[in-house]
């Protein structure tokens, strides 16, 4: 298994966690925690930021004397209210009576901003790229969103799309930012998938990991891009830090020349991409590969295509 792939254990407190001593990296942080009902989670991270964002259920965040109270039926259905919390802030998060399932992240800070809630209403939201990359990105915590390093997006791309293209890069290679990434991916059905890949053409590095519902990847270093798999709606929460601090968290990643002149054929109408058939052949929409006359003018049927249910929440 990739050591950029960090597999959700399940159950119930801390089911996943990601630390700069095991990611290799200098300064972010990431967990994702799933409560039992009406229990506690609690934490303080002196010289840390941090931002809270419930996925699932609801409860209360007590921090720096103050109370949020946080609640999300879905990252499919509603935008979060996340809290944001000051280095030092002692943190404690009570599960309500239906669970509580949320991410929690912090990177190095000096303490500028204050704990706080931050509204869907303050949250930037845009659709991104063409053909067969559209997405909607929320800046969840990011520009025009305060914070010192964080950077938070949650982005949501229809089933068989990709995300991250033309594919970028922000590891500080060649005049690119420094700043080090998790995505933490869901999934609509739930037994969807990603293929994800991370490479870096100047050393040869270049992993492709295949993540399903709950996990993490890490970016490493390296140009990124992600695919849904044509049978589940994708969303995923990235959380970002790096040496880009306040307004200069509004830089943008270095592309890859090889793929940035797709953006100018997006906005020509996807000029030059392919329509089917796309080629002519005799015996198009014939599976069986015989002349139509020899059949008797009946055409068998597609052993590739099944019908099927679709899965409910639970059906992996």
């Amino acid at each position: 298994m990739s050591n950029s792939l960090v597999k959700n254990t399940g159950g119930e407190g801390v089911c996943l966690d990601v630390t700069p001593e095991s990611a290799n990296w200098r300064f972010l942080s990431f967990s994702a925690v799933n409560l039992p009902a009406n229990s506690t989670h609690t934490d303080q991270r002196d010289g840390q930021e941090t931002a809270i964002v419930p996925l699932s259920g609801g409860g209360v965040v007590v921090a720096g004397g103050q109370h949020f109270v946080l609640s999300r039926e879905s990252v499919f259905t509603e935008m979060p209210s996340i809290v944001y919390v000051t280095p030092g802030d002692s943190i404690e998060v009570i599960a309500g009576d239906d669970g509580f399932e949320f991410t929690i992240g912090s990177a190095p800070a000096e303490g500028k901003y204050p704990t706080r809630i931050i509204q869907p209403a303050e949250m930037k939201s845009e659709v991104r790229g063409g053909g067969a990359s559209h997405r909607q990105v929320n800046h969840v915590l990011a520009p025009p969103v305060d914070a010192e390093r964080l950077i938070l997006y949650e982005v949501y791309v229809p089933r068989g799309m990709w995300s991250g293209w033309a594919p970028h890069r922000h590891d500080g290679v060649d005049g690119a930012p420094y700043l080090e990434e998790t995505y933490y991916f869901r999934f609509d059905p739930s037994n969807g998938f990603v293929m994800h890949r991370n490479w870096a053409p100047e050393d040869g590095f270049d992993e492709t990991v295949v993540s399903h519902d709950g996990d993490t990847v890490l970016v490493p270093k390296g140009f990124h891009s992600s695919v849904a798999c044509p049978s589940g709606n994708m969303f995923f929460l990235n959380y970002l830090a790096g040496e880009l601090v306040d307004k200069e968290r509004s830089t943008p990643p270095c592309f890859d020349e090889g793929h940035t002149w797709i953006h100018d054929a997006w906005d020509n109408d996807d000029e030059g991409a392919w329509v089917q058939p796309v080629m002519q052949t005799p015996n198009l929409n014939n599976p069986g590969g015989l002349p139509l006359d020899a059949i008797d003018g009946e055409v068998p049927d597609d052993p590739y295509r099944v019908s099927g249910e679709k899965p409910t929440d639970g059906d992996d």
